[in-house]
């Protein structure tokens, strides 16, 4: 008797037991409506069982069909990512000498500048008034003093009068000189060659020694800056090639670490690698930048999806396709190792040899052994 006819006879019995309640007349109609109820159940248990014997029957004949892939070995990449931005090489505050209020203010933000040129004026109007005073007593001095020198010459009058004409003039000398290095401090220069960015004050306003009035950027000379974390201070080296990709400019380059601080930031725990950027336009100070520092290669690397991993209770496996026909397979479960992954590819480090075929799609229902389609 198949699965089917005993189906049919289970189904045949629950009807009649059914029927045969519904006619009959028992005084306790609730004790035999239990008892029916529990045939019942029992005779539902039975099919679903049957059903399934039935099911697997059907499935065990029908072959899965499968994609495979075949390994090869290619170029693999583990990179450090790290969030950076892009910096001036020559990144200079303009700041004052002494304090003042501002005449002039010289510049404005993107004017491009040479060193040493004056980018502001603070008020000198003191500063030259006593300027004019000791210049005119200096006239005065020198004329004493080329009078007293002619009279000493000639062995008239004491040296001691002479002695006094020429200290007074050199005494005044040396004051005019202090003065006009004070007064050479009312100018603002340029530190460097660049770009002026960020003009904080404006004319009239006051300003302090050491407050900046501007920042002056070298933008001939960039650099990107990021902040690694301790865990890679082992793994970063000046040297190490680089990644960098610019959102803003959906562009990326090739380069290389050019620094590597030797100290690490007590309150992040990171320290700085810097890379240089090629004299290009586009790039801009600050500009946000991504840093794919890469820390290992395997040129010659098998590579497959880390979704292709499954994991059992003895270890992780890939399912593998070794083929019997054309178009046909027996699937194989193949234990294998993890090297490093990134970007959701892994690197495979034993378990897998060049030339295997990975399922790659419906490999979560192929069992060990079975037949599959590709």
């Amino acid at each position: 008797m198949n699965n089917k006819s005993l189906l049919q006879i289970l189904s045949l019995a629950l009807v009649a037991a059914l029927l045969s309640a519904c006619g009959g007349k028992s005084p306790d109609k609730a004790a035999k409506l239990a008892e029916l109820k529990d045939q019942k159940a029992k005779i539902e248990a039975e099919i679903a069982v049957l059903e399934k014997e039935a099911g697997n029957t059907g499935s065990a004949q029908r072959i899965r069909t499968v994609g495979i892939s075949e390994l090869k070995t290619g170029m693999f990449r583990h990179y450090i990512d790290l969030q950076g931005k892009v910096d001036a090489e020559e990144n200079v505050p303009a700041t004052a000498k002494m304090a003042g209020t501002l005449t002039r203010v010289l510049v404005k933000n993107g004017d491009v500048v040479k060193k040493g040129q004056l980018l502001a004026q603070i008020d000198d109007g003191v500063m030259l008034k006593q300027l004019a005073e000791l210049e005119n007593q200096l006239k005065t001095a020198e004329d004493i003093y080329n009078r007293q020198k002619g009279l000493w010459d000639q062995k008239i009058g004491t040296e001691v009068q002479f002695i006094q004409a020429r200290a007074q003039k050199e005494g005044l000398e040396r004051s005019i000189a202090t003065l006009k290095e004070g007064w050479g401090q009312t100018r603002i220069y340029s530190p460097i060659s660049g770009t002026v960015d960020l003009v904080i004050l404006k004319t009239g306003q006051a300003i302090a020694p050491g407050m900046p009035l501007c920042n002056i950027a070298n933008l001939s000379q960039l650099k990107v800056v990021g902040e690694v974390t301790e865990a890679y201070v082992s793994k970063v080296h000046k040297g190490d090639p680089v990644v960098v990709f610019f959102p803003d400019l959906n562009k990326e380059i090739t380069t290389k670490v050019s620094y590597v601080s030797t100290t690490i930031n007590p309150n992040t725990r990171t320290f700085t690698a810097e890379c240089k950027l090629p004299a290009e336009r586009g790039y801009r100070a600050n500009m946000v930048a991504v840093m794919k520092i890469i820390d290992y290669q395997n040129p010659k690397a098998i590579i497959v999806p880390v979704n292709y991993i499954q994991t059992a209770e003895d270890g992780e496996f890939i399912m593998l396709a070794d083929k019997t026909g054309e178009k046909q397979a027996v699937a194989r479960k193949a234990p294998v190792k993890q090297g490093y992954n990134y970007s959701g590819m892994v690197e495979i480090t034993s378990g897998l040899k060049i030339g295997d075929f990975a399922i790659s799609t419906g490999f979560q229902d192929v069992n060990n052994g079975e037949t599959v389609a590709f």
